[in-house]
């Protein structure tokens, strides 16, 4: 009977030492999520679209903005922070989108003001040509 006891002892052992161990397993797996690898290239992609379309000539403050929060979002990958990494991630993303619409609203006024100007020009051409008959 002690041997059958002391297998007992053993066998509610393993199984709680297992439980505990499962339950660890699954805490650290919940506490360290991932870091945010899409939205860290979705920020990238962002940025570098502002960049080809002229942000840094036309909205170089928000193009700035949009690079210096994917600094910061690297930096808090680094620290662990996922949450404050994913945070910094989506706001470089809309910073940068930001500084591309900016950028297209610049250059369409500068394309109206060339049609207006064109328009104008062309209305005194003809204005000169029906004084001349």
């Amino acid at each position: 009977m002690p041997v059958l006891n002391r297998i007992i002892r053993m066998y509610r052992l393993f199984i709680v030492a297992s439980l505990a161990g499962g339950m660890l397993l699954i805490a650290g797996c919940a506490s360290a999520p991932m870091a945010p690898i899409a939205s860290l290239n979705e920020a990238k992609v962002a940025i570098q679209v502002a960049e080809k379309d002229g942000a840094s000539q036309h909205a170089a403050a928000e193009l700035d903005e949009a690079r210096q929060k994917l600094i910061l979002a690297d930096k808090a990958v680094v620290a662990e922070n996922m949450l404050l990494a994913q945070r910094f991630a989506d706001e470089s993303t809309v910073t940068a989108k930001l500084a591309a619409a900016r950028t297209e609203a610049t250059k369409a006024v500068a394309i109206n003001q060339d049609m207006i100007r064109s328009a104008d020009a062309l209305a005194e051409e003809m204005k000169r040509a029906g004084d001349q008959q």
